[in-house]
């Protein structure tokens, strides 16, 4: 959290509305954005601070200090260096050319940095992020996915900070990664936008480590710009059933008249997010990909159709193809090669097909197949148990459904 607000540190009028939407339009964020960074003391991205500077003819070292952010221009200042002038803010996209259009989308063969700091602020609905893990992996990009942790860090801080700048207000921000490196990432986001959830994705290692405990989950990180997202429908899930006699794996007592026919409630920790680890199945052979059933949940939470969807790290193309298929619009970045990508666009079919398959069972406490099943076998359904309820036995069987 900052020392002073950002309109403080300025020396703005934070109750005049018509100095705020001045400045707000002057630098090309939205009057709401710069009023909640105001209320909750959060910190502007570095170009959106350089810009308010500028407009405010504020000093940008001083205005950090004031804001408690301490960066390498802030310790040259206070070792009696002249800081580094800020790079000046490169405007419009014309020299990035898509290397990829769809009707809905468009991909720039780009480093993800560059491209955004050539977009205006706040225009992305949702960003989703996967950025490499910092592993030693070898991708056919040939970065280095082998740095230093401060130097990996310092890389993460860039990108996300870009990303926050580019995200609207009322905006959702997912990042996945290890949760080594969601700890210092979600540290950083807390101080610039509302944190939401830590989601735990159950995805297990070939092999236990030695000395550590099994590692089980991948961190999902879950932000939104403001205090609330615009966006926010979850699916609701079926009940969890025997997969072979359909009886009920937990018992709900009492609650059963209770039970939501739509469904029980996400939670935030998501067991049926298979890996992509077979090669039969994976577009990019040298590292691992994201099931589309991710990208689907992530694009149906936090999206509605027309939304802008963005993803830096473009990979297989997993976001693309979801946004695709959801009716979003979409932009991404791929520093390596983006023909795999290009191919996975060009046939969807079948993974649309999938992803309608598995959803006919979302939504639903159960199911078509297990309700067919659970009558057959005299268990209790939301019909059941209400029509008891009711005092309503007009087939004379409805107390059979008791178990």
């Amino acid at each position: 959290m900052a020392v002073q607000s950002i309109l403080d540190a300025l020396g703005v009028n934070s109750r005049s509305q018509k100095e705020v939407s001045r400045l707000a339009d002057e630098c090309g964020i939205s009057r709401e954005t710069l009023a909640y960074l105001h209320r909750s003391k959060k910190l502007p991205s570095v170009k959106d601070l350089e810009n308010l500077c500028q407009a405010t003819d504020k000093d940008l070292v001083s205005t950090k200090i004031r804001l408690g952010l301490v960066d390498e221009s802030v310790i040259a200042r206070l070792d009696g260096r002249e800081p580094i002038p800020p790079n000046s803010p490169k405007k419009g996209t014309n020299r990035f050319k898509p290397d990829l259009s769809t009707e809905a989308g468009k991909l720039f063969r780009a480093d993800c940095v560059e491209y955004l700091k050539t977009v205006e602020s706040e225009r992305y609905d949702l960003i989703f992020a996967d950025p490499p893990f910092n592993l030693n992996k070898t991708y056919a990009s040939k970065i280095d996915d082998s740095l230093a942790e401060d130097e990996y860090a310092e890389w993460c801080l860039e990108w996300l900070d870009e990303c926050v700048r580019t995200l609207k207000y009322g905006g959702s921000f997912f990042v996945y990664n290890l949760p080594k490196w969601n700890i210092p990432i979600g540290e950083f986001l807390t101080k610039r936008l509302t944190f939401r959830h830590w989601i735990a994705i159950d995805l297990k290692y070939s092999l236990p480590i030695a000395g550590r405990l099994y590692p089980s989950h991948y961190s999902l990180l879950y932000f939104t710009k403001g205090p609330k997202p615009t966006t926010f429908t979850p699916d609701r899930m079926p009940m969890e059933v025997c997969p072979k006699c359909f009886g009920d794996l937990r018992d709900y007592g009492g609650y059963k008249a209770k039970m939501n026919p739509e469904g029980v409630n996400l939670t935030d920790i998501w067991m049926d997010i298979p890996p992509v680890r077979h090669s039969k199945y994976k577009r990019r052979k040298e590292a691992n990909e994201l099931s589309i059933k991710l990208l689907d949940r992530i694009v149906e939470m936090a999206s509605k159709k027309g939304d802008l969807v963005f993803d830096p790290f473009g990979g297989s193309g997993t976001t693309y193809a979801a946004a695709e298929i959801k009716g979003r619009r979409w932009e991404g970045c791929e520093i390596g090669p983006v023909d795999g990508i290009k191919q996975r666009m060009d046939g969807l079919d079948e993974e649309k097909v999938f992803i309608e398959k598995y959803r006919s069972n979302y939504n639903s406490l159960f199911p078509p197949k297990t309700k067919v099943e659970r009558v057959r076998r005299k268990l209790w359904t939301c019909e059941s148990v209400r029509e008891k309820a009711n005092g309503s036995h007009s087939n004379g069987t409805l107390e059979l459904f008791e178990n």
